[in-house]
């Protein structure tokens, strides 16, 4: 990918058309199941598409040989490795993080295609040498019609962007992890993504972007991280997420997924941004959702019960993680050996 471009396993090396003023990126996506195969291929051409060129693209499978030689095989103009770290998203993301040659090191899901600016979007924003990171939205692509019962409002269900969020570039206090970026010095400054926090293969927890996001606006002085609307990426949603079963289950992991990030980086950070979506964002849409149901559209009083029963079952999720054991600061964020040492 041009002169600093770097050899992988097959011997390809990509050379990106980088439009002048905005830094070099890797992007890095992370694969852990052949079911989404259809969708990494997506993923793959859709780097290879921005109008702003990667430097590289790094496909991380995390501890799943065979579909690591399917990805070796396909894609040889990628750089293709195995997760090094502990399995899960957060590994994962650390081991493609050591690995890249980038200024900025952007992420996209193995299942999400992005727009052909979407690289540049992310990338203009760091001429403020303020920002460390940048953030895009994730439009959710439904296998089947969107169900009348899920409000829009609870979309970070399903790992897309939803109603709350701003609606023009502004700072925000964390990245969405579905399309984020942040400067590939963050890592070195301030460690790496916690492995103790976040998803593990299908099991439903998160919230590793966030509890990083939080960790480096507290340690690097006058840090800002941007959230970009015009980023935008296609976020494949399916038919197993459109379950009221998911939803619920979802909704408590978020919950305690939110819990260990308090024990991190403190309960205020931690839930600074939630009180806000509470008590404004989400009266709005249970009132909407009332509103609309009025005027004829059934699926709004189903939308409205779906965000009362969200916001009980993420808070009983954060009180139930908030007794039990998890990590603590002390054990959060140093440099992980395995993928640091080397760029």
């Amino acid at each position: 990918m041009g002169t600093r471009g770097r050899t992988n396993e097959s011997g390809a090396v990509s050379d990106p058309a980088r439009p002048p003023g905005l830094p070099a990126a890797s992007v890095v996506i992370c694969a852990y199941t052949e079911r989404r195969w259809a969708n990494l291929i997506a993923a793959v051409r859709s780097v290879g598409a921005q109008t702003a060129g990667a430097l590289e693209c790094i496909v991380v499978v995390d501890h799943n040989p065979a579909l690591l030689a399917m990805a070796r095989r396909r894609f040889p103009e990628a750089v293709v490795v195995p997760n090094t770290e502990r399995r899960g998203l957060s590994g994962a993301r650390n081991t493609g993080a050591g690995r890249s040659l980038g200024d900025v090191v952007a992420f996209l899901d193995d299942d999400a295609a992005a727009e052909p600016d979407w690289l540049a979007q992310l990338l203009r924003p760091y001429a403020d040498p303020r920002v460390i990171g940048t953030s895009g939205v994730a439009l959710a692509e439904w296998a089947r019609t969107r169900p009348a019962w899920f409000p829009r409002e609870f979309d970070w269900v399903v790992g897309c962007s939803y109603r709350g969020l701003p609606e023009e570039e502004a700072s925000v206090r964390n990245v969405m992890g579905a399309a984020m970026s942040f400067r590939r010095d963050v890592f070195d400054r301030v460690g790496w993504f916690s492995v103790d926090v976040g998803r593990v293969g299908a099991v439903p927890l998160g919230c590793e972007e966030t509890e990083f996001s939080i960790r480096a606006l507290q340690r690097i002085d006058g840090a800002r991280l941007v959230h970009v609307p015009t980023a935008r990426v296609h976020h494949s949603v399916g038919a197993e997420r459109a379950r009221i079963r998911y939803f619920v289950r979802r909704c408590y992991a978020e919950g305690i997924s939110k819990a260990a990030v308090a024990r991190v980086v403190g309960a205020s950070s931690a839930t600074a941004t939630e009180r806000r979506y509470a008590t404004r964002v989400l009266p709005s849409g249970f009132a909407g959702g009332l509103a609309r149901t009025a005027r004829g559209d059934i699926g709004g009083l189903a939308r409205s019960g779906m965000i009362a029963a969200g916001l009980a079952v993420t808070t009983a999720g954060y009180v139930a993680g908030r007794v039990r054991p998890g990590p603590s600061a002390a054990g959060t964020g140093a440099p992980v050996a395995a993928v640091g040492g080397s760029r």
